[in-house]
């Protein structure tokens, strides 16, 4: 297979967030979330993206896509922040960058890893206690997934229990494995997945500690 570009090749999920520019708030009532929303809807339509789950913060989101062809994630992602940032110019005024840069995304393995990352996802709001229960927050999946038919199935069965899993802390090695991914952004997966879908997806560097190789001492 030929090596696409990051965040490019087709049929794998991905985690998939921005923030706001500075980390200044994005979403300030309740008609910007909305309108994100309807934009999910219509990037949905636009490339038939698989959209697993969401989660709107005020000043970051959080998406869990399934892309079906190579390409796919890039292009929806293009078109659904340039939409996004048009409307928040005619809207507010102004101009210049909304997002801090260009998205992130990162790969995830079909399995207990992908539960662990939608859960994550959707719990959000209650880990930034902007809710005690995290089905309260009424802009992310896990509180509207029932009410939104264009939410894509997910390649995993979801556990008959999940609202109850999601309201729960996840363990910390967990949660630290997450934010590695998040900050690093490697493959999240089991001791062989991250490297084998690295090299296929070109993201060797992700694998690599920060900062310069030490020097080895001359002989």
């Amino acid at each position: 297979m030929a090596r696409m570009a990051r965040a490019s090749v087709g049929g794998v999920c991905y985690h998939v967030l921005n923030r706001g520019n500075a980390r200044a708030e994005v979403f300030h009532k309740d008609g910007d979330y909305a309108a994100f929303v309807q934009l999910l809807i219509d990037v949905h339509d636009y490339v038939a993206m698989r959209v697993l789950s969401y989660c709107l913060m005020p000043n970051h989101f959080h998406l869990v896509l399934w892309p079906r062809e190579d390409g796919d994630l890039s292009r929806a992602m293009q078109w659904l922040t340039t939409s996004h940032v048009r409307r928040y110019h005619a809207h507010y005024g102004g101009s210049g960058h909304v997002w801090q840069g260009r998205f992130k995304a990162f790969p995830i393995q079909q399995d207990e890893h992908l539960l662990a990352v939608l859960r994550y996802v959707e719990r959000n709001p209650l880990r930034a206690n902007l809710v005690k229960e995290a089905d309260r927050w009424p802009w992310s999946s896990l509180t509207s997934r029932h009410a939104e038919p264009w939410l894509a199935a997910w390649p995993i069965a979801r556990p008959r229990d999940w609202r109850r899993r999601v309201q729960q802390p996840q363990n910390p090695v967990e949660e630290a494995a997450l934010r590695h991914s998040v900050v690093r952004g490697p493959p999240n997966g089991d001791a062989r997945w991250p490297r084998r879908t690295a090299a296929r997806l070109g993201l060797q560097s992700t694998l690599r500690p920060r900062g310069r190789p030490r020097k080895r001492p001359k002989k």
